[in-house]
């Protein structure tokens, strides 16, 4: 095993779960769990048990113990059961067999019974602990009974509550002890002291007892497991050896034994329950057991006062929270309503002052830092974490710049609103003045050597105070659970606020459609009643009367009746472009060919254009959409391709598609004019019309083109060149 000496460094890498010794006062015996072989022990099997170690290894558990316990041993083990101590009477000394699996090996430790209490009286006395723990009302005092109890039942010289802070340093919240001891009420312990490795080894074993620390502890022989070719793993015996550092350290407090017992609140190590005797003192380990009972009872009533302190917090923030539901619902600007009443957002935690942060606009309530200086703090500090939830005790010490405002701020908690706007709200605690009283100094942890800083138990425990400054009260789970209770309400109010626009902006919107279209069918038929008859008088003229006029007359005459139908196409085309997506959208399985097949028929499209070759590709995919919108859509494409390759010589219109990851791109190309391609952004507005007198149209069909698409949610794009002709290529998102 690696006896590497321990360095500041390294501190909380020491092996202690594999260190390969026992206390004096057992001995731990391993075994193949398959066929019961011996494969390890500890060297002072020979002076507690009474066998030699070349009695023991390789020879079956049988030679130590009953063929009784034995087959005990076998059932729990072939039917994964769990194994539980039992007694067996070795070299006329009673002993507890302690079994444990660890990796692949049996680990039993075989412990001294020592001395059985009445076990009535033991009863009454558990009795009366149970009955007082439970009857206490606060955690203060019941720490207070727990230590006194357990100092009255195992008569320890001083029993002790040790409580982690979240850095894990420890404090002594509540101490019984004998009159001639020095109180260490209230000292508190650096978190090195009780290092990371060790913390772990409470959790999972609970209990610890250290019967004499003058002890010269026994290996295990041979170090290396023979199963696991690797050194074994002592986490859970009841034997398992200490660290030297750890007895080094108990010394230089002069205790002479120890016994610790994990309080775990929510699978979390909470503290300890420390006993100190300045003698050697063992307990055995019914009694060890009972101690663990009791500290499980006691963590299950820190649970319920825990939790009802959580609730009574929760209760009283509760109250306010609904009232700035209420306030929030009674005026428009939800964030004004935080401010502009009692109570104020700040009102639903503990603390000195806030700030209400929104798009570079900053509102400031109670004991604050100066605008400046939050400003600050929201763009160089609180913007770069990027966290919904932050918060701090020492701001000064993450952020150097609070430092000159830790008066007002050395706490922080800040919560980003879920508005799409880069809202904050921050809740200000002050500095507090707290004096930390240290068993010894905390500073002082090792010596040096050739450059390198090694560990080693500090030697005073004298009493050693320091003036902790920055830092404010802490952030507790139910300030947490709070704001967080109020950011939910908040997004509630914001989404509903703007549920609420949306729907009246729906509403508006729907009524002035409704008027848009009547206002389109009223105008259209307003515009053409003096149409029809500008047009019929004209087309009288020109069949009645057409011998009596000039020329000059006769190509006015044409004129008017030109512009009359120009006229009437343009208003034909606005009623069609407001009219797309107007209707309930009647989606169904469309063929492109068959579309434009019927539309170059209904146009009589191959008459107009003689010359005009159509191409089109056969077995296209069909696409799901609305018939009459997509008629109108590849409509007004051919008729523009038709239209604007007339003039070429070989016109050439093609419709096809090409195949993509995505589903099918559609196209319809032309030889004819062709598009400047800076004026692409251009062609589907409204009315835009980019070339001369000699095309007909109203500018409107390209628009109706892309209204279309936009309504099925697919995607419209052209590639052309002056001259080269032009292709508008689309996809649809559901097709088959």
């Amino acid at each position: 095993m690696d006896t590497q000496k321990t360095t500041i460094t390294n501190c909380e890498k020491e092996p202690i779960h594999i260190i390969g010794q026992s206390q004096a006062h057992g001995v731990i015996v391993v075994c193949n769990p398959i066929n019961l072989e011996i494969t390890q022990c500890t060297g002072n099997v020979a002076k507690l048990l009474g066998l030699s170690l070349e009695n023991l290894l390789g020879k079956n558990l049988s030679v130590l113990i009953s063929s009784e316990k034995i087959g005990q041993i076998k059932e729990k083990l072939n039917n994964e059961k769990t194994l539980l101590p039992d007694e067996e009477i070795i070299n006329q000394k009673k002993y507890f067999i302690i079994p444990h699996l660890s990796d692949s090996n049996l680990v039993l430790d075989f412990e001294p019974a020592g001395t059985i209490l009445h076990s009535s009286l033991f009863q009454n006395q558990l009795t009366a602990i149970l009955s007082e723990i439970e009857s206490t009302q606060t955690i203060d005092e019941m720490c207070n009974v727990a230590v006194a109890q357990i100092k009255q039942l195992f008569e320890y010289d001083r029993v002790m509550m040790y409580k982690f802070d979240d850095e894990w340093n420890g404090e002594v919240i509540a101490e019984v002890k004998e009159e001639r001891l020095e109180s260490w009420l209230g000292l508190h312990y650096p978190a090195r002291d009780i290092p990371k490795q060790a913390r772990e080894l409470f959790l999972k074993q609970g209990v610890r007892i250290i019967a004499d620390v003058n002890f010269k502890p026994s290996k295990l022989i041979p170090e290396i497991s023979p199963i696991t070719n690797e050194p074994l793993d002592i986490s859970k015996s009841e034997l398992r050896g200490v660290s030297p550092i750890h007895i080094e350290y108990l010394k230089n407090m002069k205790v002479g034994a120890s016994l610790t017992v994990a309080i775990i609140l929510e699978g979390e190590l909470w503290g300890l329950l420390a006993c100190h005797h300045y003698a050697p003192k063992f307990i055995n380990y019914p009694q060890r057991q009972t101690c663990r009972f009791l500290t499980q009872v006691f963590s299950n009533s820190l649970s319920v006062k825990t939790t009802k302190t959580f609730l009574d917090h929760m209760g009283a923030s509760e109250v306010i929270r609904k009232e700035l539901v209420r306030q929030m619902e009674s005026i428009p600007n939800i964030k004004e309503s935080l401010l502009k009443f009692n109570p104020k957002f700040t009102d639903i935690v503990e603390c000195s002052g806030g700030a209400l942060y929104q798009d570079g606009n900053l509102r400031l309530v109670g004991t604050t830092p100066q605008k400046e200086e939050v400003l600050d703090l929201l763009q160089n500090y609180i913007f770069q974490k990027e966290e919904e939830l932050f918060f701090t005790k020492n701001l000064g010490s993450q952020y150097p710049k609070a430092k000159a405002y830790t008066k007002f701020a050395s706490g922080l908690l800040s919560l980003q609103l879920k508005d799409g706007k880069n809202s904050y709200l921050l809740w200000f605690r002050p500095e507090i003045s707290e004096t930390v009283t240290w068993g010894g100094n905390p500073e002082k942890i090792g010596f040096v050597k050739e450059g390198i800083e090694y560990l080693s138990p500090r030697k005073s425990f004298e009493k050693w105070t320091q003036q902790n400054a920055g830092i404010s009260k802490q952030w507790e789970n139910y300030d947490l659970e709070a704001v967080a209770s109020l950011q939910e309400s908040i997004t509630h109010m914001i989404v509903k606020k703007q549920r609420d626009e949306i729907l009246h902006l729906n509403d508006q919107l729907i009524e002035a459609n409704q008027e848009l279209q009547t206002f389109s069918y009223s105008i259209s038929h307003d515009l053409r009643a003096p149409l029809r008859g500008i047009d019929g008088y004209a087309r009288i003229l020109r069949d009645h009367h057409i011998k009596e006029l000039d020329d000059y007359s006769k190509h006015a005459i044409e004129t008017i009746v030109k512009s009359a139908e120009d006229m009437d196409g343009l208003i034909e085309d606005i009623l069609t472009y407001s009219s797309v997506g107007k209707n309930v959208m009647k989606p169904e399985l469309i063929s492109i060919e068959k579309l434009v097949e019927d539309i170059v028929v209904k146009h009589n499209l191959e008459k107009e254009y003689p010359n005009t070759k159509l191409q089109l590709a056969p077995d296209m995919p069909k696409i799901e959409g609305d018939k009459r919108m997509i008629s109108q859509l590849i409509n007004n494409l051919i008729s523009n391709a038709f239209k604007y390759s007339a003039k070429v010589e070989l016109p050439l219109v093609e419709v096809g598609y090409l195949r993509d990851d995505k589903g099918p791109v559609f196209f319809v190309k032309d030889n004819g004019i062709g598009i400047d391609p800076s004026l692409n952004n251009k062609i589907f507005d409204v009315f835009s019309r980019l070339v001369g007198e000699e095309y007909s149209g109203s500018g409107i069909g390209l628009a109706i083109v892309k209204k279309v698409i936009d309504i099925h949610k697919g995607t419209l794009r052209v590639e052309s060149e002056p001259n080269k002709g032009a292709g508008f290529y689309f996809t649809f998102p559901d097709w088959n």
